[in-house]
């Protein structure tokens, strides 16, 4: 395998997710307090360089999961810091496991004679699902898209997949890319490994629903 396309299989989470992940992470800090008003859209574009529809959605991001509330004329203001801690803490989780899954993989296509790098990575990534999901009863799971669903090429949006499943798509592993807080407008794609959380149960209701019975 080509050493340089090894170098870009790393998880690359869009602008917005890393602005509503900074954004987040400064309420933690307490650079933000409950009630405060954050920059209008176009300022808050560009003190980060980006454009105002990629700030508008890391708003997005930020309001639904009540982090802040976003109102026509009211602007935006911080709600809870503490809704705020817990998307820092599982972001970096998320992003920590996804980075061991890479190395995994990086090892697996170097096909190494010595398999004791691989066997230690897949023992700590093992290790740190199950502890996250000891600590955290919201805890990722995991379904691959095959060509038996026949919701290929459907958005996240078009499935309304919370209200169908009660649980919600946190991350889509593509080839060598994971995609973090993929957001309504993402298209289910076959080979595609969804990682979601939700209550106890999810993973049946989500297998249930993207492969139905009668399909």
């Amino acid at each position: 395998m080509d050493k340089t396309k090894e170098k870009k299989s790393v998880t690359t989470p869009p602008r917005y997710q890393k602005i509503a992940f900074d954004i987040a992470s400064k309420i933690v800090e307490g650079v933000y307090k409950n009630g405060d008003k954050l920059y209008a859209r176009s300022s808050l574009a560009g003190s980060y360089g980006v454009s105002p529809e990629t700030a508008r959605r890391a708003i997005v991001v930020l309001n639904d999961l009540g982090i802040v509330a976003s109102k026509k004329g009211a602007g935006v203001v911080i709600l809870s810091s503490e809704k705020a801690e817990n998307f820092v803490n599982q972001m970096n989780e998320i992003t920590s496991i996804g980075e061991l899954e890479d190395n995994m993989i990086n090892c697996m296509a170097r096909q190494q004679s010595d398999m004791l790098e691989f066997r230690t990575q897949l023992d700590e990534l093992m290790s740190r699902i199950e502890h996250y999901r000891y600590i955290n009863p919201f805890s990722p799971y995991k379904l691959e898209i095959t060509t038996e669903t026949p919701y290929i090429g459907k958005t996240i949006s078009e499935l309304a997949f919370w209200q169908n499943t009660s649980a919600t798509i946190v991350a889509i592993k593509r080839d060598t890319q994971t995609i973090v807080s993929p957001g309504p407008y993402a298209v289910i794609e076959v080979n595609d490994i969804i990682y979601f959380v939700g209550i106890p149960g999810s993973l049946d209701r989500v297998r249930n629903f993207i492969y139905p019975v009668d399909n």
